[in-house]
């Protein structure tokens, strides 16, 4: 259900996300108790599927009796039209409240889609009555996103909302090391801070950054140099 990778321990926090960070640990603690709903929200590549599986993972570790949901907003798409379709919409629903947490990404896939929007509002409902924990992921404030009905964007925020923005240098250099350990390679300095430097945006195009120049030097067994990586990362350094 989780990816394994995507623990706490293995979020590097700063000054970026450590609000978001602490919120995320605190609901996976105390599920239902503190900031129902959680959402956090922010740019590609940032953490946000990153914290829901740790929060996942932290419940499922130590709340073996829970039960979980952990889906994207176009899978729950697709289960309520085939609900629909085999005229079970109540079985759908009943299925949803069953559930202690809810985690539910790609929150921005509701716009536009009022039927869906609908029985949504219904079901965040349901659960928030019923004290079971939802936390929500989007990739930009639901509020700024056309086509999302404004009751539903009130329910979103009625816990607490939570933004991840870009990180600063040192701690996208905190990533390619904690990300180089992990991998077991040394990753020459000049190396490390030129891919700190010139990839801002996105953290997992960084990570995959540092996967490909390995790659290359383990593949070809030549020495990385400056050139040679900004060769290899042309097409990276452009999209920044």
């Amino acid at each position: 259900m989780f990816n394994p990778k995507f623990t706490f321990d293995s979020f590097v926090v700063g000054t970026h996300n450590n609000f978001a960070f602490a919120a995320a640990k605190a609901v996976a603690e105390a599920p239902g108790k503190s900031y129902n709903p959680l959402l956090i929200y922010g740019g590609v590549g940032l953490g946000k599927t990153h914290l829901l599986h740790a929060i996942g993972q932290h419940v499922a570790c130590n709340r073996k009796d829970a039960h979980i949901a952990s889906l994207t907003t176009e899978k729950f798409a697709d289960e309520f039209i085939n609900a629909i379709q085999n005229n079970q919409p109540s079985q759908y629903r009943e299925k949803y409240l069953q559930m202690d947490l809810v985690l539910l990404d790609d929150l921005q896939f509701l716009a536009g889609k009022e039927r869906l929007q609908e029985e949504f509002f219904h079901l965040f409902n349901a659960l928030h009555e019923a004290h079971k924990q939802i936390v929500l992921a989007c990739g930009r404030h639901p509020g700024t996103i056309p086509g999302l009905e404004q009751r539903l964007v009130s329910r979103f925020e009625w816990g607490q909302t939570a933004d991840l923005q870009v990180p600063d240098l040192e701690t996208r250099l905190a990533i390619l090391d904690k990300k180089a350990q992990w991998m077991g390679i040394q990753l020459p300095g000049d190396i490390r801070n030129f891919l700190a430097d010139r990839i801002r945006t996105d953290v997992r195009r960084l990570e995959g950054a540092l996967i490909h120049v390995q790659s290359y030097a383990s593949l070809t067994g030549k020495k990385l140099t400056l050139e040679v990586v900004e060769r290899l990362m042309r097409e990276i350094l452009h999209q920044e």
